[in-house]
């Protein structure tokens, strides 16, 4: 893991267009502005994972389903 200090104003550059910049410091807080390609999806990490949850459960309900369509036609799975 890279760690950098940066201060209000500062930024950090990620590959050739995706800058993350400290806008605010405020006791505990730090207020960061992402400017990134819109083709690109930038989540906070909860959001990502919870997403990634979501999905993968998903994914798996649909695999149960087709397995269970499946027994009911008689195919092997």
């Amino acid at each position: 893991m890279l760690v950098l200090s940066r201060r209000e104003g500062e930024s950090v550059v990620i590959g050739n267009d995706i800058i993350i910049t400290v806008l605010e410091v405020r006791g505990g807080q730090i207020r960061l502005g992402v400017d990134a390609p819109r083709s690109l999806q930038v989540h906070r990490e909860e959001i990502y994972r919870e997403v990634s949850k979501s999905n993968k459960e998903a994914m798996g309900t649909s695999k149960d389903h087709q397995a269970g369509l499946d027994r009911a036609r008689g195919e092997n799975t």
